[in-house]
């Protein structure tokens, strides 16, 4: 239920529940899905019900278990706010955060309406950050919900981007993911979408990372933009993690730990 992840902007993962449903085009091809499928066949208990919503008691608690601090992307394997989740368990997923605040949390949505909704309900730290992930220009109603949200630091994960954003409004917001589907049927992103991004993000002074070009065959394609890799983080506890800084981090635990 928790592993050192190979998702580039983070260190490890936490699944206190898993399974979601589709409700937006870049969810065509999760790979959430795909992967539950997998861990199903091979019996994985936490996977019985395949990619149906489930939540697991025994996972609820782990982050408090894990001494050494941590980057911690809560629930890659489904999606805190799905109307199927109890407003009670989404309150002691952010009491174990609180509790455990030796970590930094990466909470990811696409329920943007449900966040707000419960905004108010929650126990904000400085330590869980809030984002939304927004595909095409269709869906960035979810970076206005997002913005009126009392998270401390507030991004977004333009992937998989299927389009492009001319004009990116980045008031209030703290860091942008942006990257390319991968996997069977991905569909292509145009390069002029990333730099365009890139460009308005240099702009603002909002921290960039671009975590992949995608395909099919991802590993074929990179992740290098205009000859260079964008590991810029957002700030915390005053201080910027640097590009250099994070890539020799996740060079240090890839070398303990196979992806």
């Amino acid at each position: 239920m928790a592993t050192n992840s190979a998702i580039e902007w983070t260190e490890s993962t936490w699944n206190p529940v898993t399974g979601c449903t589709k409700i937006s085009p870049g969810c065509k091809h999760c790979y959430a899905e795909r992967m539950a499928k997998r861990l199903h066949a091979m019996g994985q208990p936490n996977y019985a019900n395949g990619f149906r919503v489930a939540m697991h008691e025994h996972a609820v608690e782990l982050p408090l278990s894990w001494k050494k601090p941590r980057t911690i992307f809560v629930n890659s394997m489904s999606d805190l706010f799905h109307q199927a989740i109890p407003v009670e368990f989404i309150q002691r997923v952010f009491d174990v955060m609180r509790r455990a605040d030796w970590h930094q949390y990466q909470v990811l949505t696409k329920r943007s309406e449900r966040l707000l909704d419960l905004d108010g309900l929650l126990d904000w730290q400085p330590h869980i950050w809030m984002g939304v992930s927004v595909e095409t220009l269709d869906y960035q109603f979810r970076i206005d919900h997002l913005r009126q949200t009392r998270a401390d630091t507030k991004f977004l994960s333009l992937e998989p981007l299927l389009g492009p954003f001319p004009d990116l409004d980045l008031h209030g917001i703290d860091w942008v993911i942006v990257g390319g589907e991968s996997g069977p049927g991905a569909r292509l992103m145009a390069p002029a979408w990333v730099t365009e991004i890139r460009d308005q993000c240099q702009a603002a002074r909002v921290p960039f990372f671009f975590k992949q070009w995608g395909g099919v065959h991802k590993v074929t394609k990179g992740r290098e933009l205009e000859g260079r890799t964008w590991d810029e983080m957002p700030r915390i506890a005053g201080t910027t993690i640097s590009d250099a800084d994070h890539s020799r981090k996740k060079a240090r635990r890839y070398s303990r730990s196979p992806a």
